[in-house]
C-alpha cells in the first residue's frame, strides 16, 4: 500500500465529569487524530497526548510538530506490505512514542481493511469478550467517589481502579472496603511516592488490593524493586515501561509483578506486541491501561487486549463513561456481564462518525503528495 496523504487533526471533547489524578486535572480531553490515505482506503489512529507534559513528556503540540515535521515526511509516498514494518521507518526519532503510535495505529487500520480482517485478528487476538473495569479520579470527599463507585458496580463494572496521592490514599481504600466488601479494587499513584512512603504502601497491603499501580517515580526501577521486596500486593509499572526491553529489566529485577500496557505509551502497536509477549515468556500478567481515549483510541485498545496474556480487567470502560457522544458507531457499549465484545468488523471494526470529528475538531492540517 502507497500512503497518498495523511490528516491531522487536534480534537477537544469535554468530559462527562472531570478526571483528577497525581498530577492534574482534566475536563477536556485533547488529542489527536491520524488519517491515513492509501488505495482508496483510510485509516483511522490516535496520539493521546495531553495538553501538559505531565503523564509523559509528550504534549498535543510536541506531537503535532514532531508528526509534521519529521514523521510524516517518512511516511507520506512510503510502500508498506505489513504495518509492522513501520518502527524501523522511524527508529532514529527518539521517544515521541505517542506521536508514532497515532501514525501506526492508521496504518494497521489500513492494512486490516485491505485484507479484509478485524484488527484483533491481525493481532493475533483471542478473546471475543474482555473483562473491563472503571477508573476513578479523585474526587472532593471521599463520599462523592463512593457515589461514582457505586453508580459503576451498579452498571455491571468487574474492577475498580482508585487514583491515590499522598493525603488521599489509605483511609479512602478503607472506606472503599468497608462500603463495598471485596470486591476487585486496586489504586494507581502516578509516581506520588517515594521509598519513605513505605508506611503506607505496608498499610494499603492488608485490603488484599490487585495491585498497586505505579507508586514511585517513573524513571526508577530499582526503588520499585525494593518496595515490591517489602510487599505482598503486586506492583504494577506503568510509567516506567516505555520499551518492551524496559518490562524485562523490571521483571529481572523484581520491580513489579504486574505491567500495564499502553501501546500508545510505547510507540505502537508492534512495541505492544513484543511487550506482552516478553511479559508472557516469564508469565508475567499484563493489562490493557486507558488514557481518555476517544473511539478511535480506544478500538485498537480493545483489539489488543483480546490476547491472551491480558489476564487482569481492562481500562476500556463504554463510551458513555466518559463523553456524552462519541466520536464512533456503534458506541463501545458493556454488556451485562461486565465485558466489552471485540468488534469483528475489519480494520478497527467501528465506523467514525465524520461530522462529530468535525464538531470537536481546533485544528486541522492534510499533507498531500
Amino acid at each position: 500500500m502507497r500512503v497518498e496523504a495523511i490528516e491531522l487533526r487536534q480534537i477537544a471533547m469535554p468530559l462527562l465529569f472531570p478526571f483528577e489524578t497525581s498530577f492534574g486535572r482534566e475536563e477536556v480531553k485533547i488529542c489527536l487524530l491520524v488519517r491515513i490515505y492509501a488505495d482508496g482506503l483510510s485509516g483511522w489512529g490516535e496520539a493521546p497526548a495531553s495538553a501538559a507534559p505531565l503523564y509523559n513528556e509528550e504534549t498535543v503540540g510536541t506531537a503535532w510538530h514532531v508528526l509534521e515535521s519529521f514523521i510524516i515526511p517518512r511516511v507520506l509516498g512510503w510502500t508498506f506490505h505489513h504495518p509492522s514494518e513501520f518502527p524501523a521507518l522511524v527508529k532514529d526519532i527518539r521517544r515521541h512514542h505517542m506521536a508514532k503510535a497515532g501514525i501506526e495505529a492508521a496504518l494497521w487500520d489500513l492494512f486490516c481493511q485491505a485484507e479484509s480482517i478485524p484488527l484483533y485478528q491481525a493481532l493475533g487476538g483471542e478473546r471475543r469478550r474482555i473483562v473491563v473495569g472503571v477508573s476513578l479520579g479523585i474526587e472532593e470527599t471521599v463520599d462523592k467517589l463512593l457515589s461514582r463507585i457505586e453508580g459503576f458496580l451498579a452498571r455491571g463494572y468487574r474492577r475498580i481502579k482508585v487514583k491515590i496521592k499522598p493525603g488521599w490514599d489509605v483511609e479512602v481504600v478503607k472506606a472503599i472496603r468497608r462500603t463495598f466488601g471485596e470486591i476487585l479494587l486496586q489504586v494507581d499513584a502516578n509516581s506520588a511516592y517515594t521509598l519513605e512512603d513505605i508506611p503506607i504502601f505496608e498499610a494499603l497491603d492488608a485490603f488484599h488490593l490487585l495491585l498497586i499501580e505505579q507508586p514511585l517515580a517513573e524513571d526508577d526501577l530499582v526503588d520499585h524493586a525494593k518496595l515490591q521486596a517489602k510487599l505482598s500486593t503486586p506492583i504494577c509499572l506503568d510509567e516506567s515501561i516505555v520499551h518492551p526491553e524496559d518490562a524485562r529489566k523490571a521483571i529481572e529485577l523484581g520491580s513489579c509483578r504486574v505491567i500495564n500496557i499502553k501501546q500508545a505509551r510505547l510507540g505502537g502497536l508492534s512495541a505492544a506486541l513484543r511487550t506482552h509477549d516478553i511479559c508472557q515468556e516469564r508469565n508475567v500478567p499484563v493489562w490493557c491501561g486507558g488514557l481518555l481515549e476517544t473511539g478511535v483510541g480506544r478500538a485498537v485498545n480493545i483489539a489488543l487486549a483480546s490476547l491472551s496474556n491480558f489476564r487482569l480487567p481492562a481500562d476500556l470502560s463504554a463510551s458513555d463513561r466518559y463523553f456524552q457522544e462519541d466520536i464512533i458507531e456503534p458506541p463501545v457499549t458493556l454488556n451485562p456481564d461486565g465485558t466489552i465484545t471485540v468488534p469483528t468488523a475489519p480494520g478497527l471494526g467501528f465506523q467514525v462518525v465524520e461530522e462529530r470529528v468535525e464538531k470537536y475538531t481546533v485544528r486541522k492540517q492534510v499533507f498531500r503528495l
